[in-house]
């Protein structure tokens, strides 16, 4: 092997290191939540459904599974994510005791083959 293919792959692996080393995944919003042990509220369901029917048509053609998340002191999140070209962006509805939806946390979460 010459002297410059191998200072080339040294130079990879470096650049490698440092690119995969500064990167810092995004903190959960959901931390210190638990999955309810319920359904959601009439209120909070009719909410996330019409939010999920006023999203694009490539969106509601891959959307996950809804999970519905509590923190202890009333308030509620419903999670889900919507796949589209490739990529999923994750949506989290917050919800205060009284039912009413008062943050949306979007953020984009992995990628998949279409």
């Amino acid at each position: 092997m010459n002297i410059s293919r191998l200072t080339s792959y040294i130079l990879l692996a470096a650049f490698t290191l440092v690119i995969g080393c500064a990167y810092k995944a995004p903190p959960d919003p959901l931390a210190g939540w638990h999955p309810a042990s319920h359904e959601p509220d009439p209120v909070i369901e009719k909410d996330y459904q019409d939010y999920i029917q006023k999203s694009s048509a490539a969106e509601k053609k891959n959307v996950s599974p809804v999970e519905v998340f509590e923190d202890g002191t009333g308030q509620h999140a419903i999670s889900f994510a919507f796949g589209v070209n490739g990529r999923y962006t994750r949506h989290i509805l917050i919800y205060d005791k009284d039912n009413k939806r008062i943050k949306v946390i979007k953020y984009k979460t992995g990628w998949y083959q279409s």
